[in-house]
Order: structure tokens, then C-alpha cells, then sequence
């Protein structure tokens, strides 16, 4: 489970990457645009897929919160 986060995490950091290369890189402005978007769209769709697998992971008792007590 923690590689899956892990390799997530990478995914989103790399498109997100790719977005920032694409909008900084010289060339012509209407080739770039559809590229950093599509680099967006696909960082934005890891992040919820992340986050729905994380929240079924949870559902199936898979893992288990473990934040802080709100008592002692």
C-alpha cells in the first residue's frame, strides 16, 4: 500500500513537473497550451484517484487512521 501512495505521489510530482516545463518552455504559445493542460488534467485525475483508493482502502478495513488521541 505504501509503494501504490508512494508511486502516486511520484506521478503527481512529475506531471506537475511536466506542467511547469511546458509552461516555461520556449516555443510557440498555441502548441503549449494544450500540453501543460493535459499535463494538469492528468495530475488532477492521479490525485483523485488517489485519494478514491485511499478512501476504499479504508472502507475495507485495509488500513486504519491513526492521528492523534483527542483525550489522555
Amino acid at each position: 500500500m505504501k509503494l501504490l501512495i508512494l508511486l502516486a505521489f511520484i506521478a503527481i510530482l512529475g506531471a506537475l513537473a511536466a506542467a511547469g516545463f511546458f509552461m516555461l518552455r520556449n516555443g510557440r504559445r498555441d502548441k503549449r497550451g494544450p500540453q501543460m493542460a493535459r499535463a494538469l488534467a492528468v495530475r488532477v485525475g492521479v490525485s483523485v484517484a488517489l485519494f478514491l483508493v485511499i478512501l476504499l482502502c479504508w472502507a475495507m478495513g485495509w488500513i486504519q487512521p491513526t492521528g492523534l488521541p483527542l483525550q489522555r
